[in-house]
């Protein structure tokens, strides 16, 4: 049998907007408690009401930037008792900075991406995993992209932070052997959400353009393949998904217009 997420605590990082939403609410939908963090509580706690409404045991939302280290030690600390135990913890926190040359790119930018992708993720991990070996129980799903397994030009360094996440989830997967503890790495290419106007910092024509003419997948396709994992039964370790809309190949071989 499967797992069953009924009352599960389910911890998603990054959650105001995009994936990190769209996967609140499947699992609320499968009866999950809530344990959500992003930049930007006001959003968190407009999805409150939906969220219960979906079927959620429980929603409990905090403020929390990832690329502090500690801030992540901070938050996770003052958790009240009963959301400490976390059984799925979601590393969906992430975010793409510019699209240029190496060469010709911002510093500012590669900062960004790295204290949110790869350390954030890392310090959040830090944090919950412990406990999970503790009880034995638990699983890591972590948000990569085809990003991480082929570059694409004017993305090196979001590329290498993609490359760096997939790693890190063999890596722990190899340190986690011998407990129940299973992880998991999910890879989507193209997804129609405000991913491109974070890239552009707000250029909504710019970011049109990424999705324009091509169906692309949505938050909520990721969603489904996020809890497709974790509902697999006990014995079952999902280790990559790699999915993307099937008009696209590669990060650069894209057909746009009917198909």
């Amino acid at each position: 049998m499967g797992v069953s997420m009924k009352g599960k605590l389910v911890f998603i990082t990054g959650a105001s907007a995009g994936i990190g939403a769209a996967t609140a609410l499947e699992f609320a939908r499968h009866g999950a408690r809530l344990l959500l963090c992003a930049r930007r509580i006001e959003k968190l706690q407009a999805m409150d009401a939906e969220l219960r409404d979906a079927g959620a045991a429980g929603v409990f939302s905090f403020q929390l930037d990832v690329q502090s280290n500690k801030a992540v030690d901070v938050a996770i600390a003052a958790l009240p008792d009963a959301w400490r135990e976390v059984d799925v913890l979601v590393n969906n926190a992430g975010l793409s900075r510019g699209l240029k040359k190496i060469y010709e790119d911002e510093v500012q930018d590669w900062e960004e991406m790295i204290d949110t992708n790869i350390k954030g993720l890392l310090y959040v991990t830090r944090a919950i995993v412990p406990g999970m070996v503790e009880r034995r129980s638990g699983h890591v799903i972590n948000m990569g992209s085809i990003a991480g397994h082929i570059v694409y030009p004017n993305g090196a360094v979001y590329c290498a932070t993609k490359a760096a996440e997939l790693f890190i989830s063999d890596g722990l997967r190899i340190d986690l052997n011998g407990t129940p503890v299973r992880v998991t790495s999910i890879d989507p290419g193209m997804v129609e959400t405000e991913f491109s106007s974070v890239r552009f910092r707000g250029n909504m024509e710019r970011a049109a353009k990424t999705y324009e003419n091509v169906e692309a997948l949505q938050a909520e396709d990721v969603a489904d393949a996020i809890v497709w994992a974790a509902t697999r039964p006990a014995h079952v370790g999902i280790q990559t998904v790699l999915m993307t809309c099937v008009a696209q190949a590669s990060p650069y071989v894209i057909t746009r217009g009917k198909i």
